[in-house]
């Protein structure tokens, strides 16, 4: 009887352990998609005390690597002030805290760095199922 408990108690922990280290699903991530990217930072205030924020980067993805490898990326473009920002992430990055799908545009290239050169077009929109 005292064994069977036990082996409960244990099977308990393991599938605690189990969800703090699984990390939450991401949507499925295209390229063309306009996504945004909540990630944690960790700063220091005037008094030493660390203090954690969270902070968006919105943008489209122009590219996607690696599928869902454990060392998959998404490139993320936006233009700010006339300058245009890139950010990579890794998609198993423990600081991000969720990515919300904004719109989908129709593309036709797997990677989109054309847009780096300026591209003046605009782009067809795709209904999104939310």
């Amino acid at each position: 009887m005292a064994q069977t408990k036990d082996k409960k108690e244990e099977s308990k922990e393991v599938k605690k352990e189990a969800k703090k280290t699984e990390k939450q699903s991401l949507p499925e991530i295209k390229p063309g998609m306009t996504i945004r990217v909540y990630q944690k930072i960790k700063e220091l205030n005037i008094k030493g005390e660390e203090k954690e924020r969270i902070q968006y980067f919105e943008g489209m993805v122009i590219a996607k690597k690696h599928g869902k490898e454990s060392g998959g990326t998404i490139t993320v473009r936006k233009v700010s002030d006339g300058v245009g920002v890139e950010k990579i992430y890794p998609l198993n990055m423990p600081s991000i805290e969720k990515i919300e799908i904004k719109k989908q545009a129709q593309v036709r290239r797997a990677k989109l760095y054309f847009l780096r050169k300026g591209y003046k077009k605009r782009f067809k929109e795709v209904k999104v199922a939310a």
